[in-house]
C-alpha cells in the first residue's frame, strides 16, 4: 500500500500539468467558438456573383458579426443564410431597405424592368454585383433580417487587393 501511495505522489505533478494543459486547450477552443459566433471571422470567398467587387475564388474577407440589421444601409455587403439552402452562407449587396420601392430586376432578365416591389418590414432586397451570375432577391424575393449573419468589413487576401468595404450607393431622389 505504501508503495502505491509513493507512486501516486510521484505522478501527481505530471497529472496536474496535464490537467492544466487540457484546461488551457478547452479554454482556447471555447473562446474561439464565442469569437466566431458573436464577433467575426475570416472567410474564403468563391463564386462569380460578386464580380468585380470580389474575385471568383481565393479571396479572404473579414466578417463582423457585431451588426444590428436595423443599422445596415443600402450598398453594404452582408453575409446571410441562403433562403434556398439555410446551411449555405452567401454574400450579396443590400439594394433595398424595409419600405423601399425597388425594381425587381433592373437587368430585365428575370422580370420586366418596369416591375417594382415594396420591401416588407424586417426584410432587405439583396443583389449580386454580377447580376447575370447571381442568385439573389430577383429569384427568392426579400430576405429576412433574421437571416443576416454579418457584414463584410475588408478583403485581406491577396494583400495586393486589400480593401476596406464601404457602401458605394448614393441616394438619387
Amino acid at each position: 500500500m505504501l508503495r502505491i501511495w509513493r507512486t501516486v505522489e510521484r505522478t501527481r505533478p505530471y497529472a496536474r500539468g496535464f490537467a492544466l494543459s487540457v484546461f488551457g486547450v478547452l479554454n482556447f477552443v471555447c473562446a474561439t467558438h464565442l469569437f466566431v459566433q458573436h464577433v467575426g471571422w475570416i472567410h474564403s470567398m468563391s463564386g462569380p456573383s460578386m464580380l468585380p467587387t470580389l474575385g471568383v475564388q481565393g479571396e479572404w474577407v473579414i466578417e463582423s458579426r457585431v451588426v444590428d440589421p436595423h443599422k445596415l444601409s443600402r450598398g453594404d455587403l452582408v453575409i446571410y443564410a441562403s433562403p434556398i439552402d439555410p446551411n449555405r452562407l452567401v454574400c450579396k449587396r443590400i439594394l433595398g431597405l424595409p419600405g423601399d420601392t425597388v425594381c425587381v430586376d433592373p437587368t430585365g432578365i428575370r422580370a420586366p424592368s418596369t416591375e417594382h416591389v415594396i420591401v416588407p418590414k424586417g426584410h432587405f432586397w439583396m443583389i449580386g454585383d454580377n447580376a447575370e451570375f447571381s442568385r439573389d432577391s430577383r429569384f427568392y424575393g426579400p430576405v429576412s433580417m433574421g437571416l443576416v449573419a454579418g457584414k463584410l468589413v475588408a478583403r485581406v487576401w491577396p494583400l495586393r487587393s486589400f480593401t476596406v468595404f464601404r457602401s458605394n450607393f448614393e441616394n438619387i431622389d
